[in-house]
């Protein structure tokens, strides 16, 4: 076999183990990794690279070292749910920047942090003001959760004496041309009633894209083609002979 197709093989074998390695440890591995997690990424990621393209090394040593490499994270977090000791050791634990109104510098220098991110990372929450803070803590997964002074935080129905029922998410009922039983499922609603709405708008099912209804039977509908109004020619208006 050709080197060019040694390569091909490798490298889709390398993206395989890839894939089921990433499914297996989960969704929190992409969105929120720890240093330890982030330097076993760093690692699996060269070993599949390597194990692509360089052809002389032995293919199964390469596939030994991912299985290593990924057995490693996941034997952490399984310990890591069994031992709050261990979950600290390896994720780490939050630092209060903001107590009691207050700004710790000391915790912003432990941590590196200049005030202009704080300030950024508080924007980024919608606080312009430190002053509207009541208590900030760097979480250990780098994001900073603000709980804003009382007088500062949103009103909300149950503050003031109100108990607002609860309200089912819009669904979306068709997809790509596609009716989404589970959708209208959710909703308390059949295909005869949707088919009763498509009528009503002397909509077709084939032409539409995406049907979202909410609770109340609001239906938004997008079509394949938009049935957008052309702007109309202007008319000429004669201008009177100087």
């Amino acid at each position: 076999m050709s080197g060019w197709g040694q390569i091909a093989i490798r490298a889709v074998g390398a993206l395989i183990m890839l894939f089921a390695m990433t499914r297996i440890l989960g969704k929190k591995q992409i969105s929120q990794l720890t240093f330890f997690e982030y330097i076993t990424g760093i690692v699996i990621g060269d070993l599949a690279g390597f194990l692509s393209t360089d052809v002389e090394a032995d293919y199964m040593h390469g596939v030994i070292a991912m299985v290593v490499w990924f057995s490693i994270p996941l034997l952490a977090e399984l310990l890591a749910m069994k031992s709050k000791v261990i979950r600290i050791l390896l994720e780490g634990k939050g630092t209060v920047f903001i107590k009691a109104g207050k700004i710790l510098e000391k915790n912003l220098r432990k941590e590196r942090y200049t005030t202009d991110e704080l300030l950024e990372q508080l924007r980024t929450k919608s606080v312009f003001n430190p002053a509207d803070v009541e208590f900030a803590i760097l979480e250990a997964s780098g994001d900073l959760s603000v709980l804003l002074k009382e007088e500062n935080q949103p009103l909300t129905p149950m503050a003031i004496g109100r108990h607002p029922k609860r309200i089912r998410p819009p669904q979306a009922v068709i997809m790509d041309g596609t009716v989404q039983d589970e959708g209208l499922d959710a909703l308390g609603f059949n295909r005869d009633w949707l088919d009763k709405q498509l009528r009503q708008s002397g909509s077709q099912l084939e032409d539409v894209f995406l049907a979202v209804v909410d609770e109340n039977g609001g239906m938004y509908t997008d079509f394949y083609k938009d049935r957008l109004k052309s702007p109309g020619k202007r008319r000429k208006v004669r201008g009177r002979n100087k």
